[in-house]
């Protein structure tokens, strides 16, 4: 029997729904990134990008646990000397819940040229509404 191996030209896409309302980030962002890489198809290869498309809803209805929203910080580091920033989870939260929710699935990907073009087939939306309903996506609810 041989192993069959996904090409860029047969891989089939769909769209999935994701609700991240009153659910961890992490688990939420977990299940966006296997979507996003195609792990949950039957054809998975590890160096094609084989995966579908994700909305994920309700951004600000997502959780975190413990005391993340205070001791968690988002840094970045422009390189020069002194140009380090902090923001605390709490103001992300509150003003950009698309970022957080953004960040914590790009953390999940593969760090390479086919993590980045797995990125682009994220769509995070704050409320429950969205711009996609062309696409005929269905709810993941697995």
């Amino acid at each position: 029997m041989s192993t069959t191996m996904a090409k860029n030209d047969t891989v089939v896409r769909k769209w999935y729904i994701l609700d991240a309302a009153g659910k961890p980030l992490g688990k939420t962002a977990a299940i966006a990134a296997d979507l996003l890489r195609g792990k949950h198809k039957v054809d998975f290869t590890p160096h094609v990008d084989c995966g579908d498309f994700v909305i994920i809803l309700n951004a600000e209805k997502a959780v975190l646990t413990g005391k993340k929203l205070e001791q968690k910080y988002y840094r970045t580091h422009s390189g020069y000397p002194g140009g380090l920033k902090e923001i605390q989870y709490k103001h992300i939260m509150s003003e950009r819940p698309e970022l957080a929710v953004h960040l914590a699935v790009k953390g999940m990907l593969q760090k390479n040229s086919i993590g980045r073009k797995q990125l682009r087939r994220l769509k995070v939306f704050r409320g429950a509404e969205h711009k996609h309903q062309a696409q005929q996506p269905q709810v993941w609810d697995r």
